[in-house]
């Protein structure tokens, strides 16, 4: 077992010994079963140091200046770049993910988004707020909230502690951020690298845990101000309930089922490819993976026939093979899930037109499953409206415009989207019906520091990344000037009309 499986207030420790015997977790290397490591699991204790420790360098940091916030971030993201194999490596055993999509996606776009807030960190500003009255005039302030509490993925897991770490500090704030625990081992790399980066102890935290013991506790802790959470819908509604009990602020990134709109006269090679590249990104354990394609008819036969072709060229390997296309699903319970919905959907009528099985060889020691489209599936049925997270696409067709953006609207969820068309005027109407938070034309899957990430709907509510994030980790505070200096003994008078 290796030491410090959290780390709280500068250094990695282990759980605080209870009453009972600390509990542990085997991480797991979902390519062939193997443990990694065997860590710790978080009680009530080790939050409750984590959020002492965060709540006792809060005063310090909130009042940094912001070069100085800025300079330490600076130097974190040369550290990430430094250490960019290594992370890559980690990630990539953790997660499942091929070695390519962590070299080439994963860790570089780690890198890019903390250079992005180490810059966002010298533009956080307040306001001039105009005057009320000839005699008064107001200033808006940005200010710290103060801890908070973040609950990361296992699907992203670095990129994810990133998204939860860079805009909380940039702000000024202190953060507990409790990896799902099945993947924390980047998350403690990133912490331990902050430090090492000039970041104040306790301005970082990480706790290794479940949700039902550690994530519990976190957000309902009284010192907690506010809590980011991305995960499941579901979960996301006993966030929310949790956190109501201290009137907590809530941030939440949650499910997806993004739909791929393809209009008859799009680029039907491109659209192919998009398809296939947004279906099966990260295994589709992505929650704007495009999971259901709607198809005009007239291109409807050769696009399902196109996905099929190039699936079919989808090479599932070795995570660390650098030819790898595909890795394994994150568990062998979430390869259950995957092959459940699909053999459900078999059952009620829906055609398996590739894939849909389990692999079998050297494969069968990982949680793999095949990439796999399904096409006869009714619109109110399992796999179209709910999201399974595997490398699952469902293709069903429309007739006209408007059929395709309702189709395209009709599920609970509001995260991501994309059309394909030629026509920007078809474009500019799919765009602004299609009720998602993020909606591409003529991609799929893209996502940037620069751009703000957030769903409508179940979907959840507030923005990742950009500038608009910073919106969700600081207080806005009116602050009035009486300019005129006059003591004015008959203000009752004013106020209360000479009562």
């Amino acid at each position: 077992m290796a030491a410090g499986s959290h780390f709280i207030d500068g250094k990695r420790v282990d759980s605080v010994a209870g009453v009972n015997p600390v509990a542990t977790h085997d991480v797991i290397d979902p390519s062939n079963g193997d443990v990694i490591e065997t860590v710790n699991l978080a009680g009530p204790a080790d939050v409750d140091a984590a959020v002492a420790a965060a709540s006792s360098a809060f005063p310090e940091w909130s009042t940094a200046t912001p070069g100085e916030r800025s300079g330490a971030m600076h130097t974190l993201a040369a550290l990430l770049a430094e250490r960019a194999a290594e992370f890559a490596t980690v990630e990539s055993r953790q997660a499942g993910k091929p070695i390519r999509l962590t070299t080439e996606f994963d860790v570089p776009g780690t890198v890019d988004n903390t250079a992005f807030f180490a810059g966002a960190a010298r533009n956080l500003e307040g306001k001039a707020a105009g005057e009320y009255s000839a005699d008064h005039t107001s200033i808006i302030r940005r200010e710290a909230i103060g801890v908070i509490g973040s609950i990361a993925p296992w699907n992203y897991p670095l990129q994810m502690a990133a998204w939860k770490v860079l805009p909380a500090i940039a702000a000024g704030n202190t953060i507990v951020l409790k990896p799902a625990e099945l993947t924390p081992l980047t998350s403690l790399m990133f912490a331990e690298a902050a430090h090492d980066a000039g970041i104040p102890a306790g301005v970082v935290n990480v706790i290794t845990g479940r949700g039902s013991v550690a994530g519990e506790h976190l957000i309902a802790h009284p010192d907690v101000s506010m809590v980011s959470f991305t995960g499941s819908t579901p979960i996301g509604q006993k966030v929310m309930q949790t956190a109501s009990g201290t009137v907590k602020r809530v941030h939440l990134e949650l499910g997806g089922k993004a739909p791929f709109l393809v209009f008859d006269d799009a680029d039907l090679d491109a659209a192919i490819q998009g398809a296939v590249a947004g279906a099966l990104i990260n295994t589709g354990q992505d929650c704007t993976a495009a999971t259901r394609a709607y198809v005009q008819r007239p291109l409807y036969e050769a696009f399902v026939q196109g996905v099929a072709d190039v699936m079919g060229t989808v090479r599932l390997g070795a995570t660390a093979d650098s030819s790898t296309d595909q890795g394994p699903l994150i568990s062998r319970k979430q390869q259950e899930r995957v092959a459940g919905y699909v053999e459900r959907a078999r059952n009620y009528g829906a055609k398996i037109v590739r894939g849909g099985a389990i692999p079998g060889g050297e494969l069968a020691r990982g949680s793999y499953y095949e990439p796999t489209l399904v096409v006869d599936a009714p619109q109110d049925s399992e796999i179209v409206q709910e999201e399974l997270f595997g490398p699952v696409l469902v293709v069903l067709p429309f007739d006209d415009d408007d059929e395709g953006l309702r189709l395209a609207n009709d599920t609970p969820y509001g995260l991501a989207a994309s059309c394909w068309t030629r026509d920007v005027f078809r474009s500019m109407r799919a765009t602004a019906e299609i009720r998602s938070g993020c909606v591409w034309v003529n991609d799929h899957i893209p996502i940037i520091s620069e751009m703000p990430h957030g769903g409508y709907k179940q979907s959840g509510a507030g923005k990742d990344m950009s500038q608009y994030s910073l919106d969700e980790y600081t207080n806005v505070k009116h602050v009035m000037y009486d300019r005129t200096a006059v003591v004015r003994k008959d203000w009752h008078r004013t106020i209360f009309g000479g009562r």
